[in-house]
């Protein structure tokens, strides 16, 4: 499947421009002759260091099935640090609104999802503020996804709850107090954050379930429209979660959550 360079040949430098900077991409898996089909685009995890596959094209595979679009994002990692991701992130969500009539795409349906650090990075795009760096025709184009899905995600770089692993990889040893505290996505939930679907596994030992219920507490306090399924067994970094009962479950509800909120019609058969 070929990959589609959503900067062109050329991505903007960062901080360190002896760096070579790599070419970000979406691996498209876009159903055919369709048009006004909302899309999901997927963020594998991997504590920012790199991209786990099991978190990736199967997982675009199970929403074509559903009858979504979906693109997997290359996003960049370490030794590439913040806010080279969350550039990615941005600028793939403008590249498929740009581009939407051409893949048939409903530009007011899209979806970003994310597994664990690429849970962070995904809610990073649903809630920080938009940057443009490259100044071209994508960059018109809003970076603000429809709906967020967040599988069993980061949401902390500090504190009890945070992934230390996540934490170097993103912002490098010894970041300062500031940019540990931007990095909390609980402190950038507004009245206008996108609806949410979060779940994680309470016995989850590499990020703790705390992350998805202190942010599902900032999501309630804001008043943003959220579901939140907290299974008992699964631990972390299981992608689809197939074979785990109950937490595989996990696909066909957020499917069904999904559909509702792109549509005026209910998924669920009501007795």
């Amino acid at each position: 499947m070929e990959k589609i360079k959503i900067y062109g040949e050329q991505t903007p430098p960062l901080h360190d421009e002896t760096i070579d900077q790599p070419v970000p991409t979406i691996t498209p898996y876009f159903l055919e002759d369709t048009k006004d089909t909302a899309c999901v685009l997927v963020c594998a995890g991997g504590a920012y260091m790199n991209r786990a596959p099991h978190e990736a094209g199967v997982v675009a595979e199970f929403f074509n099935e559903c009858g979504f679009h979906a693109a997997v994002l290359n996003y960049r990692v370490s030794p590439y640090r913040y806010p080279a991701g969350l550039l990615d992130a941005q600028r793939a969500v403008r590249f498929l609104r740009c581009h939407a009539e051409e893949y048939g795409i409903a530009a007011n349906k899209i979806a970003i999802l994310g597994f664990s650090a690429g849970g962070h990075l995904a809610g990073s795009c649903a809630l920080m503020e938009e940057e443009a760096p490259f100044h071209d025709e994508v960059d018109n184009y809003s970076a603000r996804p429809n709906a967020c899905i967040l599988c069993y995600p980061v949401i902390f770089m500090d504190g009890e709850y945070h992934h230390r692993v996540t934490q170097r990889s993103l912002l490098g040893r010894n970041p300062a107090e500031d940019m540990l505290q931007k990095q909390d996505l609980t402190q950038h939930v507004t009245a206008d954050t996108p609806p949410c679907f979060i779940w994680h596994c309470a016995d989850d030992k590499d990020v703790p379930v705390q992350n998805s219920l202190c942010f599902a507490q900032a999501l309630s306090a804001h008043k943003v429209p959220y579901a939140l399924h907290i299974f008992p067994k699964g631990g972390h970094g299981i992608g689809l979660a197939d074979g785990i009962f109950g937490t595989e479950s996990w696909k066909d509800l957020c499917s069904g959550w999904l559909f509702e909120q792109f549509t005026d019609e209910s998924y669920f058969i009501e007795e």
